[in-house]
């Protein structure tokens, strides 16, 4: 059993906490928010566990790393809502579907009537779709909570700063480790939550579209989560009128009555990125720094989390992680 300090209580590292405490590991957290909150920009993600959509333009090693999201959420949450993803596009962006379509696996495609069966509220809006059956979806922020409060349960210690006590240290700090990852950046992600009791939707559903891509995902109530930019950006404030305008655009495309909606929130943050938008495992000196989640945080942060353990229980080392030593690393 190990003495281990993580210094982050975002997605990683709340998830390296909980897999190092279920295999028996001492754990304690150091973050100075004393609550899961918008200082972290996992409190803006959209929750989509996707790895066979996120296949048709992200590299293989996310496809494969993101296959056991499902199943790692769903044990240490009992949130994840496993009803696939569907993913459309208007008549004249159907090329745009025919080349996710050939970038991607494990979806079948889908006619009017298919879609209709599905998703009700979306009949005759859609020539065809792609459905991937074996994803799901979870509440970001109500994972996270779950995550702290089961931890805390258990023992697990939060600090707002490091004590002095000997461990061995695991930086997961995302975007606030650049002052030890030089080649860390950040990549801005904007996102909306509109109330529209009018439409109800069961799972994600992914508009296509040459300029701006949408997800939506329903929160249920009435209350959907609108995303998410990816703008080669560090700067962390507000909503900027052009994602506004782009992402309530595409909303009313996938369906009229969200220009009725209510908006309840804007949110904004920068995600933490290497140059190949793939993570890293690194270690310097005494430190083992876990960062680089990108857009898929809650995607590949349970695999990460476990080469975290495979590491720390076998000594393999993880100085860094390209696509083609992933799997060595998590041997």
């Amino acid at each position: 059993m190990r003495r281990v300090r993580i210094l982050g209580a975002g997605v990683m590292g709340l998830a390296i906490a909980t897999e190092l405490t279920a295999r028996g590991h001492q754990v304690e957290l150091v973050d100075p928010a004393p609550e899961p909150g918008a200082h972290s920009c996992s409190w803006w993600a959209g929750g989509m566990l996707a790895p066979w959509c996120e296949g048709a333009s992200a590299p293989e090693a996310v496809e494969r790393l993101g296959a056991g999201a499902l199943d790692w959420w769903a044990q240490h949450t009992g949130l994840v809502q496993r009803k696939g993803t569907l993913v459309v596009a208007q008549t004249r962006d159907q090329a745009e579907l025919a080349r996710f379509a050939r970038r991607s696996r494990r979806h079948q495609t889908l006619n009017g009537g298919g879609i209709a069966a599905l998703e009700p509220d979306l009949q005759g809006r859609f020539p065809s779709a792609l459905f991937f059956e074996d994803e799901g979806h979870l509440a970001p922020r109500a994972a996270l909570i779950e995550l702290r409060r089961r931890l805390c349960a258990k023992g697990v210690t939060v600090h707002a700063a490091a004590p002095e006590t000997q461990a061995q240290i695991i930086d997961a700090r995302g975007l606030a480790a650049r002052d030890s990852l030089p080649d860390l950046r950040g990549v801005r992600g904007e996102m909306l939550v509109l109330r529209c009791p009018d439409v109800t939707l069961h799972r994600p559903v992914r508009l296509l579209h040459p300029r701006i891509p949408l997800y939506i995902v329903p929160r249920g109530d009435g209350i959907f989560m609108l995303g998410a930019t990816m703008i080669e950006s560090d700067r962390r404030g507000g909503v900027t009128a052009r994602s506004v305008l782009e992402l309530l655009s595409a909303a009313y495309a996938l369906h009229p009555a969200f220009a009725e909606a209510e908006v309840l929130e804007m949110g904004a943050d920068a995600r933490p990125a290497f140059p190949d938008n793939l993570p890293r495992l690194r270690r310097q000196g005494a430190t083992l720094f876990v960062n680089g989640l990108y857009r898929h945080g809650f995607l590949l942060s349970p695999a990460m989390a476990e080469m975290v353990a495979a590491h720390l229980e076998s000594g393999i080392s993880p100085e860094f992680m390209h696509p083609d030593s992933i799997n060595e690393v998590s041997a």
